[in-house]
């Protein structure tokens, strides 16, 4: 009864109340925050449920008018991406050059016992499907553990999770915590260097900067309270991933607006939601649209700008509906 009270209250009735006369949403964007990524509200769109959350299938709410299709496209893992290009980190960039599980190579850098097993042939650690089933177990079916904690630990790095939220967590003491942060270190000593640069800066200058230069002020990381100092800190590695993600989204979103391809083909953003965009326009273009799409995403910067270190990946549908996109 709550779950479905609270599924009823944040979501569905929201929709109902804003849609206009045709039927459709129109939410507000807030620019001005913290790391420069968009948030919005009346309703927030980008905090619909997802994948095996939407189990009442809102997102089948949310469909393209009549004749007409929605491009949806998602970068892939941007944030760690970012860092490995931030760090100049060779492990990291190495596993994005070679391809496939990005969790599943960190799990391998991990722990012995799992590298053990793929160098000994017990264990794929990646397969082609489109040559039929693999010949050997996959390591993450065989090590699915192992790969969820380094899993946990790659989004954990970028957010400046501490040992102490780690142990939280997983239900582990801090000492077991700290091993598996201190064995995730050991495979990328460059991003430790890096975060240690990182805030060590804040203290000098009180503050910190995104991919192409834009400044966040910490203001009270020289004389603040023990736990605001944390939290600045944090902020302080925090803001140049999260940050540059909503930098290459920009650039990303300003060259599909520019795009005369997507112009012709009658094709319009809609809503940026996070990592993700969403575009409508006919439906015998789409795929045209998507290709360009994807173009214009993988390669968001101009002649001015730095390209990264490592490759940017975008996975892109096309549906009648938001839900089917996904």
């Amino acid at each position: 009864m709550g779950a479905i009270d609270t599924m009823l209250s944040n979501f569905i009735i929201p929709l109902q109340e804003n849609a206009d006369a045709s039927s459709r949403i129109h939410c507000s964007l807030n620019l001005n925050t913290e790391t420069g990524r968009l948030s919005s509200r009346s309703p927030n769109l980008q905090n619909q449920p997802a994948l095996e959350k939407d189990q009442y299938r809102i997102r089948q709410a949310f469909t393209a008018e009549e004749g007409k299709t929605l491009v949806v496209a998602d970068y892939g893992q941007l944030e760690l991406r970012l860092l490995a290009h931030m760090t100049e980190c060779a492990s990291m960039i190495d596993a994005f050059s070679s391809g496939g599980c990005f969790h599943s190579r960190t799990a391998m850098g991990m722990f012995d016992h799992v590298r053990a097993a793929v160098d000994a042939g017990e264990v794929l650690l990646e397969w082609d499907y489109t040559k039929g089933e693999p010949p050997k177990p996959m390591l993450k079916d065989v090590y699915g553990s192992e790969r969820r904690r380094a899993k946990t630990l790659n989004f954990s790095i970028a957010y400046g999770k501490t040992v102490f939220g780690l142990s939280k967590d997983w239900g582990v003491t801090r000492e077991e915590a700290r091993a598996m942060l201190d064995a995730w270190y050991a495979d990328r000593p460059e991003v430790l260097q890096w975060q240690r640069e990182t805030i060590a800066r804040a203290h000098r200058m009180g503050n910190t900067r995104t991919l192409i230069g834009r400044y966040r002020n910490l203001d009270g990381i020289f004389d603040g309270t023990r736990s605001l100092v944390s939290h600045l800190e944090r902020a302080a590695i925090n803001t140049p991933i999260q940050g540059g993600a909503a930098d290459v989204m920009t650039l990303a979103m300003l060259k599909i607006k520019r795009s005369e391809v997507l112009k012709k083909l009658g094709y319009k953003m809609l809503l940026q939601i996070h990592d993700e965009v969403i575009l409508e326009g006919p439906k015998e273009h789409a795929d045209a649209a998507r290709d360009e799409v994807v173009a214009c995403m993988e390669s968001p910067f101009d002649e001015s700008l730095p390209s990264l270190l490592v490759g940017l990946v975008v996975d892109a549908k096309t549906a009648d509906n938001w839900y089917e996109a996904k």
